[in-house]
């Protein structure tokens, strides 16, 4: 079993005008040669439906050099119309991704919660402070 010490939220950098599920993002990796397709293990669509990519036990692609101790959770959305980055979470998304973070938590108490941009400050994803947002749920010190 792996030790997951983080747990990074990331956005698919779609516009509001196009999706993102699972299927997908599978989809999209495989076309970048990604042999195990999806690299992210869930992913948050605008309703609030949560979809499985990647088993949990399985290292993820989401990460670079933190992949191997962590979970990647990708919400769809990240870009606004014109393509600029953005927090479009809707509210469904928002709940759905907090009861998923706490789900993930009760599983790894010892998680801690970031946004890719943490981890790799050129990137913009998740678009929103994921480390401040999710404070009550990170771990004590």
């Amino acid at each position: 079993m792996r030790t997951i010490t983080l747990i990074i939220v990331h956005c698919s950098a779609v516009r509001p005008d196009q999706t993102s599920s699972a299927a997908q993002i599978d989809t999209w990796h495989r076309q970048q040669g990604w042999k195990l397709g999806i690299g992210y293990h869930y992913v948050i669509r605008r309703n609030g439906i949560v979809e499985k990519g990647r088993p949990e036990w399985m290292v993820g692609s989401h990460c670079l050099h933190h992949n191997s101790h962590s979970l990647g959770v990708c919400y769809e959305g990240g870009l606004d119309i014109r393509g600029q980055p953005a927090d479009t979470r809707t509210e469904a998304q928002k709940e759905a991704l907090l009861i998923l973070l706490k789900e993930l938590k009760g599983r790894y108490p010892r998680a801690l919660i970031v946004g890719h941009h943490d981890l790799n400050p050129l990137k913009d994803c998740p678009c929103f402070d994921a480390a401040h947002e999710y404070a009550d749920l990170q771990p004590s010190v």
